[in-house]
């Protein structure tokens, strides 16, 4: 589109004159000489200045006229984010360089050092600075200014020949589920699930507060595009690349909503280049991932990875939508063209991202959803996609987003072209795109939709005794929901090449905050009112597991998917199987009809009876956690989810 401008705008070269003039000059194509005398100089007209930085007006204050009155009030709104033990509100905070002219956008110091610094700085009675040492605050840069900031400061941080940023996240290379910590006091003893299974380790308001003391970027950002529960959030963070990744993963504001941002309902602080003290109560390693419910805060410190942030907002919204009586969900969504919405929950290596990826559809969003009154809302503003064999004709989509302003984790590049080698596990297979949503290019933005027609549930079953697909009552649907089932392949180091059952409760049991049950009867809830129908499909295995079976066509799959959608297997004739007890249809347009009765396809019957029995035994031995918990007066909702699982 630029260019088809540019063309109408300027066709050619512009026209030289040739005709000898006076002084014997052929054309004379010399500017006006530039009125700088020295680089410095000439660098300062080079940057066209923008206004100051879009400061933030509290939403229920005046809104002051001066610019300078504005800008009083974001500083006054950052500082009391840094307020700390020893300061009771946060450090001195000043508009600008003071080393330049006061105008320079974007900089705002915190600094008592020289006294010929404050001849520009506002003076604020009620804020104190006794313990803070001279630190730059960068608010909301633009990509582009997180790019230099990045490459200036940060070790391992390149320019890839595609234009995305590349980066390194130290030592740790994903989350760090078992240094999640959650501050226990009064109402969250009560309220989150806590125990055997919970994801929620307990520590104190103390602790907390020793770990909170440092970090320099902040972005005031958005969570959910739903505007009734949209959420305002401010990271505070270390890292260029840690506030260029929060800047794709969040919602963006505009200019006018930052002006009226306000104070955040929730804040993260991230310096994870620092260790946490090891030896403070509750702190089990140089990791730590805390948060306060009470304080509206998150500190990480001890590891670098992204990935610890987005989750982390993740967990607040498992606690604040649930309160709302909004369910959230660690899910992929789409859209087709009549309105008809789709979640699929997925563990890694199911093919939710590659499923819920399609063309012909529009993409809601690739992993965090709520669901409210009114339909369904992304939770986020961007995409986090894996990356490892990531090639342009398998992941076309994926592939082109990842340009300028994306954010590459512990990819490996050759080093003079700066091609990415999508293959080379060198740092780590978790390899990481950070993007903002709007490079996938049949994002639906805003990213909300209508209630959900169909809740896909996928299962790589490495076993190979689930069928392709299953259609579920709603009983079922919460089982296999609270179960988060898929099968991995164990490492072939040793030869070992037997399957490995995983389970991961409402399919992020990292995540959540209450007890699954709760989760899975918001759902059920919400399908029930919504006319919703539950399906499991199978991505994994047929005809035997891992070793002596196949893996099921992704083509198969996707025509399975494509029936689900428009409706075709609603009126489908359906068996029912033994065991797990599931209704499989009889046959599918453009599906072989004998794969979709796994005991069809297994050469040895008694294997296939023997492997079955063995899945369901793990499934049981799965469940067992959940049994002991009681939702409202009697245990009826927890018996009837019990009975919907294998029987045997």
């Amino acid at each position: 589109m630029g260019l088809n401008n540019g063309m109408a705008m300027n066709n050619g070269l512009a026209k030289i004159e040739t005709q000898k003039l006076k002084e014997e000059i052929c054309h004379d194509d010399s500017a006006v000489p530039v009125k700088a005398q020295t680089l410095e100089e000439l660098h300062s007209l080079q940057v066209k200045k923008s206004g100051p930085n879009t400061p933030m007006t509290g939403i229920q204050q005046p809104v002051f006229g001066s610019e300078a009155d504005k800008n009083k009030q974001q500083l006054e709104s950052i500082s009391a984010s840094l307020a700390s033990l020893t300061r009771e509100t946060g450090p001195k905070l000043v508009k600008g360089d003071p080393a330049k002219q006061p105008e320079t956008p974007r900089v705002v110091h915190a600094s008592h050092q020289h006294q010929h610094q404050h001849q520009h700085t506002p003076q604020f009675s009620n804020i104190t600075d006794s313990a803070l040492k001279f630190t730059h605050i960068l608010y909301n840069l633009s990509p582009a200014e997180l790019y230099e900031q990045a490459i200036q400061n940060e070790k391992g941080s390149f320019i890839t020949s595609s234009g995305a940023l590349a980066t390194l996240s130290g030592a740790k290379t994903g989350r760090s589920p078992r240094d999640k910590r959650v501050v226990k006091d009064e109402t969250t003893s009560q309220e989150l699930w806590w125990g055997k299974g919970s994801p929620n380790i307990e520590m104190d308001e103390k602790t907390f507060l020793i770990n909170r003391e440092r970090a320099v970027y902040v972005n005031d950002q958005f969570l959910n595009w739903d505007p009734m529960n949209k959420l305002k959030v401010r990271i505070v963070s270390a890292r260029a690349y840690h506030s260029l990744f929060m800047h794709n993963m969040c919602i963006r504001p505009t200019p006018e909503e930052l002006e009226n941002f306000g104070t955040p309902d929730f804040t993260i602080y991230n310096a994870g280049k620092f260790p946490c003290n090891r030896y403070t109560h509750y702190m089990t390693s140089s990791t730590s991932i805390d948060i306060n419910l009470a304080r509206k805060e998150m500190v990480i410190l001890g590891t670098q990875y992204a990935g610890e942030m987005k989750k982390g907002l993740f967990s607040l919204m498992h606690y604040l939508m649930p309160k709302r009586q909004i369910l959230s969900l660690h899910s992929g969504c789409n859209m087709g063209k009549d309105g008809d919405v789709a979640l699929f929950f997925g563990l890694s290596g199911t093919g939710k991202t590659t499923l819920s990826t399609d063309h012909n559809r529009y993409l809601i969003g690739d992993d965090e959803h709520c669901w409210s009154d009114h339909g369904v809302s992304n939770i986020e503003g961007g995409c986090y996609a894996k990356c490892i064999d990531l090639s342009r004709e398998k992941e076309p989509d994926i592939w082109n987003a990842i340009k300028f302003g994306t954010v590459l984790e512990n990819v490996v590049f050759e080093e003079h072209i700066r091609e990415v080698d999508y293959s080379d596990k060198s740092v780590t297979e978790n390899t990481r795109a950070a993007y903002p949503i709007e490079y996938i290019p049949n994002a639906k933005i805003p990213c909300v939709g209508p209630h959900p027609k169909n809740v896909i549930l996928l299962a790589c079953d490495a076993f190979g005794v689930l069928p392709p697909v299953s259609k579920l009552n709603l009983a079922q649907t919460m089982y296999h929901f609270i179960s988060g089932y898929t099968a991995l392949v164990a490492g072939t180091e040793d030869g070992i090449k037997e399957p490995t059952a995983t389970f991961s409760a409402c399919f992020g049991a990292a995540f959540i905050m209450f007890h699954p049950t709760k989760y899975a009867a918001m759902l059920a809830e919400k399908m029930q009112k919504q006319g919703a129908t539950g399906w499991l499909v199978n991505t994994g295995w047929s005809g035997g597991s891992y070793g002596s079976g196949s893996r099921i066509k992704l083509a198969h799959t996707r025509k399975i998917i494509d029936a689900i959608h428009s409706g075709e297997l609603l009126n489908a004739n359906y068996t029912k199987t033994e065991v797990f007890g599931l209704e499989i249809p009889n046959e599918i347009k453009g599906v072989p009809s004998e794969i979709l009765d796994p005991v069809n396809t297994w050469p040895n019957k008694n294997s296939y009876k023997e492997t079955l029995l063995k899945l369901g035994g793990l499934f049981k031995k799965n469940f067992e956690v959940f049994t002991n918990h009681k939702i409202g007066t009697d245990s009826n909702l927890t018996d009837e989810i019990l009975a919907a699982g294998p029987n045997f």
